[in-house]
């Protein structure tokens, strides 16, 4: 068995990582692409919101064949990892690291680490909270790291609502939470690259929302949200939503979302964040596991 320094900072590992980025900027997850088939087929055959679905179909295809990125704003990467007791997080964050400025020189990414006050390009996409990694301990004796690529386009319509919110008169309540959230979706119209996917993250406060609200982005879009309050209320939004005619692009078309996913929070009395993060049709998540003798496996 190796020592937790040499499992952790050997080439194994961040090889495996290395690949884990590649693959979330290069190919889509399954569920996302056939969701992306089923709303074309729900289109009516030769509108522009069947056609546009089928570009993106046909543009997923030639990504995964050239193993080129999928979009040219390859975003932020945002890791959560599960990490064993005991292990660094400094330096699994470094190996993080290091694999994003790899897959940088290799292409699979874009420049986009940016000083916010020098404005210069980092130029491997390293810089402050440049990736954003997110830890939690847990009892397993594997590492489990999930990616986002979270572009720049989709993060500039989330938003977040402090309930009650007078101009919806959404309160401080469910039928509030649906309110806020068909706001964002009306308000983000085409710049969001729709169809678009939801995270949403009910409670907490305003910075522990925006990290819940993308974690949700982590779940696959079939699954079911095992609290049935939430689960009613992703359904309902999802149909909502899909109502208002915005469609892929905001060209027009039945299909404005391919998912809502909620989570909670723990909040103070005197807050009530709703916290919305948009994600594009592109939902560019990857999840891998990594074993303490150094092997691995893509796990999503």
């Amino acid at each position: 068995m190796k020592s937790t320094a040499e499992w952790i900072g050997g080439k194994g590992f961040r090889e495996a990582v290395f690949e884990l980025v590649r693959l979330a900027a290069c190919e889509l997850p399954t569920d996302v692409e056939k969701a992306l088939r089923e709303a074309q087929a729900a289109e009516e055959p030769g509108s522009s919101a069947e056609l546009t679905l089928s570009l993106f179909l046909e543009n997923i295809a030639m990504a995964k064949e050239r193993q080129a990125p999928v979009c040219q704003d390859t975003g932020l990467p945002i890791f959560f990892i599960n990490q064993p007791e005991g292990v660094s997080r400094r330096l699994i964050t470094r190996v993080c690291q290091d694999a994003v400025a790899w897959a940088t020189t290799k292409q699979y990414l874009r420049h986009n680490a940016v000083d916010s006050v020098t404005g210069k390009n980092s130029g491997n996409n390293i810089g402050e909270g440049f990736p954003a990694v997110y830890f939690t301990e847990w009892d397993d004796p594997a590492v489990e790291m999930a990616l986002i690529l979270k572009g720049g386009g989709s993060e500039n319509v989330s938003s977040q609502y402090s309930m009650p919110y007078a101009p919806l008169d959404a309160g401080r309540d469910i039928e509030g939470v649906r309110r806020v959230v068909i706001d964002a979706v009306r308000r983000a119209e085409g710049k969001g690259c729709p169809p678009g996917i939801l995270g949403v993250c009910i409670g907490g406060d305003r910075g522990g929302g925006y990290a819940e609200s993308k974690h949700q982005l982590l779940r696959r879009l079939e699954d079911v949200n095992p609290d049935p309050i939430l689960a009613e209320l992703e359904g309902r939004i999802l149909a909502d939503a899909n109502r208002l005619g915005v469609g892929p692009l905001g060209l027009g078309g039945k299909t404005t979302l391919l998912g809502v996913k909620i989570g909670k929070l723990h909040r103070v009395p005197a807050s009530y964040f709703v916290t919305i993060s948009y994600m594009c049709w592109e939902n560019r998540r990857r999840s891998i596991r990594i074993e303490p003798d150094g092997t691995w496996r893509i796990t999503g």
